[in-house]
């Protein structure tokens, strides 16, 4: 504990006159400097070596095979072949209003009610800084009074006379107050300066005058100039005690300011991956026409053969079956779409109510490409850039600063008070007040020191030790936090590399059953399979298919989590949250 026992006389003044350096704190200056950062993760530069697309992995793939796998469908492998330059929804991108995903995040940040929420909060900070800000504000005050005293004659005291003269000296005498009428006003005008080290400063200039009527009738003015100076020794006294709910202040401003760059960063990744969601619902939509268009295909084929006489009247059941469930697949299908649209909607705060606006279609391609990421590279930044983990280190500064307060706080009450004021003589004009002010022929002045301690001092000690402990608990969150986000990254890096094995296998179930879809409708051709034979490949093409959508939709939510996971977003493109 620190005993401040005396403050110069530069060190008031500096304080007086709001010179001085406040301390800096490290958890601060790195809580600004996140601030200013740009979010946007680019995920390349955690990779060891250069990116793999996807269509070079498939070949890499194939080519370990023992017997590669003949590629005839160039229709099925189109749509992924070069996602950077062909969509999976190139089909369907003219039904209606083609946006990316740059624009959603776009729209996200200026339409999201979450976030015209959480933008209030800086300020309401801000204002509570200033309120703590304002405490060695400066007052000014001064008062007036006016008095009319109208006495009745009043007996006094009897009193014994002491004066040099012997004819008095040792007289008795009975004093009584004769009535009278007095009137008199005062007024008195300074001002009141806080100081940072504790203490306060006043200066002040009282007038008042008297005036007594009657027979012995008096009328005298007096003027002085005051100077008071009260300064704490133990409790409360020091810059840094008076100065900690400023500096906790500032602290709780950096930290909302960090829930709110956090809400920010939630609220454009759940908008990435409603994205992905729509992009998944149309791309699934597509599938599903396709298998409609298929089987109808498939429908109309039968009913020509059956008429020349070529296949059985039953294949056309068979065939309408298939239409029939590829109908209903397409309806659900539709329907998903709706959700999944309504949902973006519903996060960008763009909900119609006559259900008239265009659909949106996702025109931004899917970023397959494969990244062998370095994983303690990404732990250190996500160390340093998680939000979460600098929230909690500010909030243990400030539990610091609590601690050291309260330390002081159980100290005794030990203060220095000093006054002093010039005097003018009495006249009897008020041209004449102010004449001895500053020659200083009359003047007052006292020293003085107050002493005070509880008995047990218990309140103040059950203070400290609570900050003590909560400081304890606080470590203790940020070490499960700390760990938390080291199983996040690793959770979402594991994620990232079971979605792209999963897109190459989808792959190359993709192409094989395209390929047996070809070969079992050219044998039912010949009249060696059945219609229900032709329609379970084409149900397991159409499977495979949504295996590969979906794949390629989880891979782009695993590249958002591990951004996410490190404090940022996915570097789709440079995005500021200022």
């Amino acid at each position: 504990m620190r005993v401040v026992w005396w403050i110069t006389f530069s060190g008031w003044l500096a304080a007086f006159s709001g010179i001085g350096i406040a301390a800096e704190d490290i958890e601060d200056v790195r809580a600004r400097q996140r601030l200013e950062r740009q979010e946007g993760r680019a995920l390349e530069q955690y990779s060891r070596q250069p990116g793999v697309p996807l269509h070079d992995a498939v070949k890499q793939q194939q080519d370990q095979r023992k017997t590669p796998v003949v590629i005839d469908l160039k229709s099925a492998l189109q749509p992924f072949d070069k996602p950077e330059t062909n969509s999976i929804l190139s089909a369907t991108a003219e039904q209606g209003t083609q946006l990316t995903i740059a624009d959603m995040r776009q729209r996200a940040l200026q339409n999201n009610l979450q976030v015209k929420v959480v933008k209030m909060d800086p300020g309401i900070a801000n204002q509570s800084l200033r309120e703590e800000q304002a405490k060695f504000d400066q007052v000014i005050f001064a008062y007036a009074k006016y008095a009319d005293k109208d006495t009745p004659a009043m007996s006094g005291d009897k009193v014994i006379i002491k004066s040099d003269n012997p004819l008095l000296d040792g007289e008795s005498a009975k004093l009584n107050l004769d009535a009278q009428r007095k009137q008199y006003w005062d007024v008195e005008a300074g001002v009141k300066v806080p100081l940072r080290t504790g203490g306060t400063v006043t200066l002040s200039a009282p007038l008042e005058n008297r005036q007594s009527l009657g027979k012995f009738a008096s009328d005298q003015y007096r003027s002085a100039l005051r100077f008071s100076f009260s300064q704490p020794l133990l409790r409360n006294a020091g810059r840094d005690v008076n100065e900690a709910s400023i500096r906790i202040a500032e602290l709780d401003r950096d930290g909302v300011q960090l829930k709110t760059r956090l809400q920010t960063i939630r609220i454009v990744t759940t908008v990435d991956k409603a994205y992905w969601d729509l992009y998944e619902a149309w791309a699934a939509l597509d599938v599903r026409r396709n298998q409609f268009e298929y089987a109808s295909q498939n429908l109309a084929m039968v009913k020509r053969r059956v008429q020349e006489g070529i296949t059985a009247a039953v294949e056309i059941n068979r065939a309408e079956i298939g239409v029939a469930d590829r109908m209903e697949a397409l309806i659900v299908a539709e329907t998903n779409l709706k959700l999944a649209h309504r949902q973006l909607q519903f996060l960008l705060n763009d909900l119609d109510d006559g259900g008239s606006q265009s659909a949106w279609v996702p025109v931004t391609p899917p970023n397959l490409v494969k990244f062998e990421f370095d994983r303690s590279h990404l732990i250190r930044d996500a160390l340093d850039s998680r939000i979460e983990l600098l929230e909690q280190e500010l909030k243990l500064s400030a539990d610091l600063i609590q601690i050291e307060y309260l330390q002081n706080q159980t100290l005794p009450m030990f203060t220095l008070d000093y006054q002093y004021g010039a005097l003018s003589g009495s006249g009897e004009r008020f041209g004449n007040i102010g004449q001895d002010l500053f020659n200083g022929r009359y003047s007052d002045w006292s020293l003085g020191l107050k002493f005070e301690m509880p008995v047990s001092n218990e309140a103040r000690k059950a203070k400290l030790d609570r900050a003590i402990a909560q400081r304890m608990q606080r470590l203790t969150t940020k070490t499960l936090q700390t760990l938390t986000v080291k199983r996040e990254i690793y959770d979402a890096l594991d994620k990232v590399d079971q979605n792209w094995q999963r897109i190459i296998a989808a792959r190359q179930q993709v192409l094989v059953a395209g390929i047996n879809y070809e070969a079992e409708l050219k044998q039912f051709n010949e009249g060696l399979r059945t219609m229900t034979e032709v329609l379970e490949t084409l149900t397991r093409l159409g499977e495979a298919q949504l295996k590969e959508i979906r794949a390629i939709s989880d891979y782009q939510v695993a590249l958002i989590d591990v951004a996410y996971a490190t404090g940022t977003v996915l570097g789709h493109g440079k995005i500021s949250l200022q």
